[in-house]
């Protein structure tokens, strides 16, 4: 009892903020810190990627905007939505390339050339230059449809027919976003070299590049190989 009586004075002073929220910003001792995630630990980030504009904020937003591209809430808006539909179609593109060679063992810069053109080892009934025509005419049709919708967020998740599995009705709806625009730009990265890769090794594949650097990591690297930077 003696030494609960000591702690007393103690235990009234926290009774006082019991259920109430208490809020305050982090400090190093000498300036103020944001806790918000960055891209670069203990930056600020720029006033226009606040999160203010709901129509604007995107998922994974950690402050990245070195040149000031998005001071223009008009080109923000366009800025996120032209960045979640890059990330899906480098998402594509990377598994197109790496599942095409694994399955056909043709690379992705031999398919489009290829004298007859085939789908699972199927051969398409159409020469490339129908494809492409088909290809284009629904891609049109299909954006078309897509600029009509005057809600920008539904622009980039529309649901409905386009969400069969239904995970934009779920709770974790928010972690997906993150977790897709996080994938989407790897994804980007990775295309970009695979197309890099591409043009210093004569237009080898992603998979045989791979191969060939897990057989020998140490002497098969881009610092290995004297056009690993292309274009230069």
């Amino acid at each position: 009892m003696a030494a609960l009586a000591s702690f007393s004075p103690i235990m009234a002073r926290a009774s006082a903020f019991s259920g109430r929220k208490l809020s305050g910003a982090a400090t190093n001792g000498t300036a103020y810190t944001s806790m918000r995630a960055t891209w670069s630990p203990g930056s600020s980030p720029p006033s226009h990627l606040d999160g203010s504009l709901p129509w604007c904020a995107t998922p994974a937003d950690y402050g990245f905007d070195p040149l000031g591209l998005g001071k223009d809430p008009t080109n923000l808006a366009r800025f996120r939505e032209a960045e979640v539909m890059h990330c899906r179609w480098a998402m594509l593109g990377v598994a197109g390339a790496a599942g095409a060679e694994i399955i056909t063992g043709v690379t992705w810069t031999e398919a489009p050339v290829a004298p007859s053109q085939t789908y699972l080892g199927s051969e398409v009934p159409f020469p490339l230059p129908a494809i492409a025509a088909i290809e284009v005419f629904v891609m049109a049709y299909v954006e078309t449809k897509r600029a009509a919708e005057k809600d920008p967020l539904k622009r980039i998740y529309p649901g409905g027919s386009f969400d069969p599995a239904g995970f934009s009705k779920g709770n974790d709806f928010e972690t997906l976003k993150k977790k897709e625009i996080a994938n989407g730009r790897v994804a980007m990265l990775a295309f970009a070299g695979i197309i890099g890769e591409a043009q210093a090794n004569n237009l080898e594949g992603p998979v045989h590049a791979l191969a060939r650097h897990i057989a020998d990591p140490w002497h098969t690297t881009a610092a290995s190989n004297a056009l690993a930077v292309p274009y230069l």
